[in-house]
């Protein structure tokens, strides 16, 4: 029980958010109106995919000294779980924005980095793939996954704030913290990021054990 509490508690806040997603009262503000429950699922999904980078980051670095197999298998997978929410939260961002700016794209600057941040976890997947020998593609991934990992920070929260955006808290914009996100919303929303991030992770543990007995099964 006590190495399986965290994935049931991952469980049931996610199924709680998603059903006082919908149910529990939100503020009327103007423009945003109901889409404003998509706070519940859209940033959580960013929050979950920088947590697995972050995991992913430090088995690079450790992986470098140790030259352990596993710490390059942790790295790369917590990547291609972090790529997941990455994609989904491009996702509920775009239906975010078409409901409230009327396209799902608008070349926004935070979309747009947000998108090439992405990207980038792609280009780490891609050049592990271009690589035959083993520990050469775990050192030269490794180095690039380090590089990648501050300047994915640096365009999802420093770069937008320097150009004009309609996302709150960039571009003058306030963040939603300036609005009235009341007691209600706060209990849905702390509970979402906490619940993702759990689900994110027990993934990334989940391909993590796929991934090891695949490389038994093709050392043996």
């Amino acid at each position: 029980m006590y190495k399986t509490w965290w994935k049931i508690l991952g469980s049931v806040l996610v199924i709680y958010t998603a059903i006082a997603g919908i149910l529990i009262g939100v503020p009327r503000l103007p423009i945003i109106n109901e889409s404003i429950r998509n706070l519940y699922f859209h940033v959580p999904m960013w929050f979950a995919m920088i947590v697995l980078f972050s995991i992913s980051v430090f088995y690079s670095i450790k992986s470098l000294s140790s030259k352990s197999e596993v710490d390059d298998i942790k790295a790369v997978e917590s990547v291609n779980a972090g790529i997941v929410f990455g994609l989904l939260g491009l996702v509920t961002g775009a239906i975010w924005a078409k409901y409230t700016w009327g396209q799902f794209w608008s070349f926004d600057p935070k979309q747009n980095f947000a998108a090439i941040s992405v990207l980038l976890y792609f280009a780490y997947l891609i050049l592990r793939n271009a690589i035959d020998e083993e520990q050469k593609r775990a050192k030269i991934s490794a180095i690039y996954n380090i590089f990648a990992f501050p300047m994915m920070v640096v365009l999802l929260f420093v770069l937008p704030r320097l150009k004009d955006s309609l996302h709150p808290g960039n571009g003058g914009n306030p963040g939603f913290n300036s609005y009235d996100l009341d007691s209600r919303m706060r209990m849905v929303f702390y509970p979402a990021c906490l619940g993702w991030i759990l689900i994110g992770y027990w993934i990334y543990t989940i391909r993590f054990r796929i991934r090891s007995i695949e490389t038994k099964q093709q050392h043996n």
